[in-house]
């Protein structure tokens, strides 16, 4: 117990190195076991469609062909399958959205109940903590990768244009049957987005407080405020970041302080940036500064792009200039 709490005073003691909010290692309790089954499900099926995604190549090469040879039938139809397969994995990972937006609200509802403080409930509940911080990991990786991969949207255009050309010549009465029109409009919104996960995870956040207003909002944005604390002190603490037993748990604190400020910063009303928000943004944002660039650019981009409050006259000019570009 006060583990979190030495993080966050900086207490450091000598008590076995157990003192932090242990992202590698934190087992569910008795208590956390319903929760953590159900949302390691969709964990395990993150990792799944990262690595799908990761390996996204799209159907460039086809499409200019069959843009470049119209009238060519055999050019058309190999570009046809090429994208149908792919349109079906975008399905899949759009899919996903919804289900990892379920899992952010299950985690929510533990984490800001009003039984304990929301420092209370990250120490005593670090597995479900533990679980919330891989969901904004995968988010933050997710959105890094899609950004990088225009092949995605062009696939999505593709096959919505060619879906309505043979619609138009009643080519096919199974045109589009993978996709119907409702899904492809939502898909399209969701792919709009430059970080679509993000965006569904500030909604969900959004709607969890709406929908919940027995829950004050300072429960909500408490949680998100004490899990970008940790993260910061965690990394900017020698004494903590020797502790990780992996140098990839550092790149995992600095995308889960992001995530939540991001989150923070669209629920609460004024946001992350005024000076008397609970996140400690000039300190957040010197320890992504202090990282290899080629590390962090993504994860700045995010704070200066997919923000909601960055450019408020309420937000000090120092912080404007730190996440200024070079």
């Amino acid at each position: 117990m006060g583990n979190l709490i030495k993080v966050l005073t900086r207490d450091i003691d000598n008590n076995g190195g157990n003192f932090f909010l242990d992202f590698e290692n934190a087992q569910p309790s008795q208590s956390e076991t319903d929760v953590w089954e159900k949302v390691n499900q969709v964990l395990t099926e993150a990792q799944v469609i990262l690595e799908d995604l990761q390996s996204y190549k799209g159907a460039g090469e086809e499409i200019r062909q069959a843009i470049q040879n119209p009238s060519v039938e055999g050019v058309q139809e190999k570009a046809w399958s090429a994208v149908v397969p792919l349109v079906i994995k975008l399905k899949t990972f759009y899919e996903f959205s919804q289900k990892l937006e379920t899992s952010l609200q299950c985690l929510l509802d533990v984490l800001t109940s009003s039984s304990s403080t929301p420092t209370q409930h990250l120490e005593q509940k670090q597995a479900l903590a533990r679980q919330f911080a891989h969901i904004l990991h995968f988010t933050l990786r997710f959105d890094e990768l899609k950004m990088t991969n225009p092949a995605i949207q062009n696939d999505f255009s593709y096959y919505r244009r060619t879906i309505s050309r043979m619609r138009i010549n009643n080519l096919s009465s199974e045109a589009g049957s993978e996709v119907n029109n409702e899904l492809a409009n939502r898909m399209s919104l969701f792919y709009a987005s430059a970080t679509p996960m993000l965006k569904t995870l500030s909604d969900a956040t959004s709607k969890f407080v709406s929908d919940h207003p027995e829950v004050p909002i300072e429960n909500t944005t408490d949680c998100l405020s004490t899990m970008a604390s940790v993260c910061k002190v965690m990394l900017d603490t020698p004494e903590y970041r020797s502790r990780f037993a992996s140098e990839e748990t550092v790149l995992f604190c600095l995308r889960v302080m992001v995530g939540v400020i991001i989150l923070y910063d669209h629920v609460h009303p004024a946001g992350a940036f005024v000076k008397t928000s609970n996140i400690d943004m000039k300190g957040c944002i010197r320890v992504l500064k202090e990282q290899p660039p080629s590390s962090v650019e993504g994860l700045l981009n995010a704070l200066r792009y997919t923000t909601k409050h960055l450019n408020d006259e309420t937000t000090s000019k120092q912080i404007k200039n730190m996440l200024q570009q070079n």
